[in-house]
């Protein structure tokens, strides 16, 4: 028998710290990265942003594919952590609602070209589309009803439909340095407010 054959009916061991540490860095610096020059950025620079050599990138993301995939989910994740905890930090609950659109907004622009990388025709492609929307709607459905319940934004929105929103109006930036996408979503927002 040899050493595959033994290790067959075993499950694989969990990444020790330093490992889950390492692939941490690679995935700050990819989302970094991504954001200053798109996904198609060369795995040097990610590999030099984490400090590492890009042998250590290909062993923990053997394709580019694999990578963006990672970091859109660590950031999905990330935001959608991020509801609760705003809640219960924020002066109000409109508050959070801002503070969570803000990060909302830097996760939109950080996957975009994620489609130049997975197709919609790929099936990863439209696993993570599933995946964003069943992470994320529910955490900005639960600060629209909290604001609504507070009385400081109406009551009749949908947390879908304001995601939406916000997505288009932030691909619109594309290559154009006079269109302020944080602008038109901070007026967006401010168009969800009860008025008095």
């Amino acid at each position: 028998m040899d050493d595959g054959d033994r290790g067959a009916g075993r499950t694989a061991r969990p990444k020790r710290a330093d490992a889950r540490r390492n692939q941490e860095a690679l995935l700050d610096a990819a989302a970094a990265v991504f954001v200053e020059s798109g996904v198609e950025a060369p795995v040097r620079d990610i590999a030099a942003r984490a400090g590492v050599g890009t042998a250590t990138i290909y062993r923990h993301f053997p394709t580019r594919a694999d990578l963006v995939v990672a970091v859109y989910q660590r950031q999905v994740e990330t935001c959608a952590e991020a509801g609760r905890a705003l809640l219960a930090d924020s002066p109000s609950p409109f508050a959070a609602l801002m503070r969570w659109i803000d990060l909302f907004v830097d996760f939109v622009v950080t996957k975009h070209g994620l489609a130049a990388v997975l197709r919609p025709d790929n099936a990863d492609f439209g696993a993570l589309h599933a995946y964003f929307v069943d992470r994320l709607v529910p955490v900005c459905a639960r600060l629209l009803d909290a604001a609504a319940g507070a009385g400081e934004i109406r009551s009749d929105l949908d947390a879908y439909q304001l995601m939406r929103g916000i997505g288009n109006l932030c691909i619109g930036a594309d290559g154009d340095p006079r269109y302020d996408a944080r602008l038109l979503v901070g007026l967006l927002v401010a168009g969800l407010r009860q008025p008095h």
